[in-house]
């Protein structure tokens, strides 16, 4: 008796999924969470965020605020897996820890730029909204508001947030 081999094939599959929260970033973290948790092997979301509705109204009635670089962290890869669950790097003029400053950037649904610096000499800098903070395994997904796609970095890649 001979055994066949099966190979996989890959379905595309276009859903609409209405999720129900207080706020469309929060809505749109539960979405991620869900997609996340499925194996898919990959997802995009094409429409239904929100985030930077109020930026955009802003942008268009006044000139472009200012960038001010926030000073860099000094992100060190922590010794251990629990020491990366709590990073304790202050910002030198916040006083705040990263985590602290991570999960303020997410309630405050805020507007940043990452400087991500991916090794081999990639370095991206990314206009982004923070939408989850995964402290266990030292991941922040980020939603880059210019390509409109979601992205998933290590903290240890993060060199920079600027405000």
């Amino acid at each position: 008796m001979t055994k066949e081999k099966t190979t996989n094939s890959s379905y595309l599959f276009n859903v609409d999924i209405l999720i129900e929260d207080e706020s469309n970033a929060r809505a749109l973290e539960r979405l991620l969470s869900i997609l996340n948790q499925t194996g898919a092997a990959d997802f995009r979301i094409q429409s239904g965020i929100e985030l930077g509705r109020v930026i955009e109204s802003m942008m268009t009635r006044t000139k472009p605020p200012q960038e001010h670089a926030v000073p860099h962290l000094n992100l060190v890869p922590p010794p251990s897996k629990s020491a990366l669950a709590r990073p304790t790097t202050p910002g030198p003029d916040t006083g705040m820890a990263v985590d602290a400053r991570i999960r303020a950037y997410i309630d405050q649904n805020k507007l940043i730029r990452l400087h991500v610096n991916k090794g081999l000499g990639v370095k991206l800098s990314i206009p982004c909204r923070i939408v989850k903070f995964d402290e266990e395994n030292g991941n922040v997904t980020v939603y880059h508001v210019d390509e409109k796609q979601v992205y998933t970095f290590s903290i240890n890649e993060i060199d920079d947030f600027i405000e």
